[in-house]
């Protein structure tokens, strides 16, 4: 299958990240992808306290263009993340939606691992401050060369815990996908070890569609989406700039790794 990642700098203009998305979906689909994947935040990225101001349930506007997004262009879609509001709360969730080619929603995955850092420069990143925890994990399926593939769903700092994702194999995952808006400061050192040691310690395919470029104030995203396979070798990596990154995926290699490298068979505990 071949699949397209979106990397974006989102901004607080909500109808001006959809029409990204949109003529990102448009040139995915015009270069024969079936599946894209934007990244976390991916239709408003502001200050987490300023998300219950624009959060709204899975029937909104801002989901409703990804829902047409899957439909008008027959591609499976993964919205790395928007603020999904919560009745009676005044915060919100950090909420993925897997969505099929009809536009239905498959999957929704609550982001567990919630970013309260202080990072270099004096930074400080307090994500509960507008978000609420998720506490479900969450496997999709996806039809991946007509091989009825599950796929492991995560977001950004979920990636800095590998029971997570232990979790996702043992229900059968064979794609990890970690939509992401990863600080300047951590992706430099942390972005692509991290990505690469859950691929090979899993053995999965592992999609990583990032935010990237100066967002707002001190907020910056470090970029870099990439695509590892199951061996850990790196199969498409974006720069530093907006951009449609495209791969090609086949589920056999997995297979074929696992047959060599029986990890999986090995475990103790």
């Amino acid at each position: 299958m071949r699949i397209a990642l979106a990397q974006m700098t989102s901004s607080r203009d909500v109808a001006e990240n959809l029409a990204q998305c949109r003529d990102f979906a448009a040139r995915a689909h015009h270069n024969g992808a079936k599946w894209i994947l934007f990244p976390e935040n991916a239709p408003y990225l502001g200050h987490d306290v300023e998300k219950p101001s624009i959060a709204e349930g899975d029937e909104g506007p801002m989901v409703g263009a990804f829902r047409a997004i899957a439909a008008d262009f027959d591609m499976w879609v993964t919205l790395g993340s928007y603020p999904e509001a919560i009745e009676g709360q005044t915060k919100t969730y950090n909420t993925l939606l897997q969505i099929d080619p009809n536009g239905e929603i498959k999957a929704k995955y609550r982001k567990i691992h919630l970013f309260d850092v202080d990072v270099e420069g004096g930074i400080t990143f307090r994500e509960t401050d507008g978000v609420v925890p998720g506490t479900d994990i969450v496997t999709a399926t996806v039809p991946v060369d007509a091989h009825s593939t599950v796929v492991g769903l995560s977001v950004c700092y979920d990636l800095r815990f590998p029971e997570l994702y232990r979790e996702h194999v043992k229900r059968g995952a064979e794609v990890l996908v970690a939509p992401s808006a990863f600080t300047l400061q951590t992706g430099r050192d942390h972005w692509h070890p991290l990505l690469r040691a859950r691929a090979i310690e899993n053995q999965c395919w592992m999609l990583a569609p990032a935010q990237v470029g100066h967002h707002f104030g001190k907020r910056w995203s470090y970029g870099h989406s990439a695509v590892y396979d199951p061996w850990g070798q790196l199969v498409a990596c974006a720069s530093d700039r907006e951009q449609l990154l495209f791969a090609d995926i086949d589920i056999e290699l997995v297979h074929d790794v696992r047959r060599r490298m029986p990890c999986q068979d090995h475990r103790r505990i």
